[in-house]
């Protein structure tokens, strides 16, 4: 057991640690964000493997999509809040990955000043989201 904990922790740090000095303003906090939220994901569901693994997989693929920041989080919630969007009601976890359905979500423009107009945002049972239009895939959940 502490063999596995040990190379997945190994794989994180190789994995993170050039993508982290890689990385700057929204791409920076985009890893950071995605590690936090992969590793708490992963660790609910399959204990501290799962956590180092969600970890490296989420700082990944918030490095790569350059995500809304941890300071910047925060700001967009109370924008969302300020807008007073309807809340789409979702039979499933609010989750990252979740895909939303075609029908009866309404997807609105992320402000240029949060620097990630290329997705959009929605909120649902009351949480605000970022979505990627195409796919209507949620890729982040806004605290």
């Amino acid at each position: 057991m502490k063999s596995s904990v040990f190379g997945a922790l190994t794989l994180a740090a190789i994995v993170v640690t050039p993508a982290t000095f890689y990385a700057q303003g929204a791409l920076a906090q985009g890893a950071i964000g995605g590690a936090a939220e992969g590793a708490r994901e992963g660790s609910r569901d399959a204990g501290p493997v799962g956590g180092a693994v969600g970890g490296v997989v989420g700082g990944a693929v918030g490095a790569a999509t350059g995500l809304l920041g941890i300071d910047e989080g925060p700001r967009f919630r109370e924008y969302v809040t300020r807008e007073h969007r309807r809340s789409f009601r979702y039979d499933e976890p609010v989750r990252v990955g979740a895909v939303l359905p075609e029908e009866g979500v309404e997807f609105y423009d992320v402000p240029r000043e949060y620097g990630v107009t290329h997705y959009r945002y929605t909120v649902v049972d009351d949480e605000p989201v970022l979505v990627d239009p195409r796919t209507r895939r949620i890729v982040q959940i806004i605290k």
